[in-house]
């Protein structure tokens, strides 16, 4: 379900300086993602048939992008907390398309998204090229996604999901859904895996409205992009890493859940405080 209940702002008036930048950055952010994308492609050719699911390059190449994206797009990226190390989930809040570069630029994860994504123009095409993993939202495909997960967490990936279910403001953390959690409830997961919450502080630009980054409803993304290349000052993004919860520990999904939920949202409304 979208979550609309606070309408969008209007877009900042673009000035001529603005469509400036935005040509500029978008020009090299193509170049650099395409570029990119292109080698990652030929690498992942060699890396299929001699590692399967594991990807020991590739996801190194999607690290590299994300970083260099932040970086071109002016936004300050820091992290604060250690990232989980052994084998487990990190579950996310979810303001922006823009959490995608800001968690990818510190970890080598792999997202869960709906079935759904891999048919978005462009979106989904670079989705599947960086091996998000692909779901159902049918109880009837639990078992399926289950046997996903096993073979992704035996590889050595990492997965990350966003439990809300939806995008917002970036001024709040909804609600998070226990339905993903089912699966590492599983006995052949449960006593090995851990889930590390993790939250995605974004801050707008001094003078800026405070959802400068947030994508929610039913924003476009082109008229979003354009509005943070095109902008003149830029805010940052803040990923605090939580230590990890043992999913053995809780007596099912809802409590896990709700651990998760409290962890996140009291770091991302700490953090909106303080700008």
């Amino acid at each position: 379900m979208t979550w609309n209940a606070v309408p969008p702002p209007p877009y900042p008036p673009i000035t001529p300086l603005g469509w400036v930048r935005a040509s500029l950055k978008g020009a090299v952010l193509i170049v650099l993602i395409f570029g990119c994308l292109g080698l990652l492609l030929l690498i992942r050719l060699i890396e299929r048939p001699l590692f399967g699911l594991r990807r020991p390059v590739t996801p190194f190449i999607t690290q590299f992008v994300c970083r260099s994206a932040l970086f071109i797009l002016g936004i300050r990226y820091s992290t604060i907390g250690t990232i989980l190390r052994g084998p487990g989930a990190v579950v996310a809040n979810h303001s922006s398309w823009l959490d995608i570069y800001a968690l990818n630029a510190a970890k080598r994860i792999y997202f869960v998204a709906k079935s759904e994504v891999a048919d978005w123009p462009g979106i989904g095409w670079l989705a599947r090229a960086t091996g998000t993993v692909f779901i159902r939202r049918d109880a009837r495909a639990a078992s399926e996604q289950i046997q996903v997960f096993r073979d992704r967490l035996a590889a050595g990936h990492k997965l990350l999901f966003f439990p809300e279910g939806t995008s917002t403001d970036g001024q709040r953390v909804l609600a998070f859904k226990p339905t993903l959690f089912a699966a590492f409830f599983d006995p052949a997961l449960r006593q090995s895996l851990s889930i590390q919450p993790v939250s995605v502080v974004w801050r707008s630009a001094p003078g800026a409205d405070p959802s400068q980054y947030g994508w929610w409803g039913d924003m476009g993304f082109g008229p979003h992009l354009l509005s943070v290349l095109a902008a003149a000052r830029q805010g940052s993004v803040t990923v605090i890493y939580h230590p990890a919860l043992r999913v053995a520990d809780f007596k099912d999904r809802k409590a896990l859940a709700a651990a998760t939920e409290a962890v996140v949202r009291a770091d991302v409304m700490a953090g909106l405080k303080t700008t």
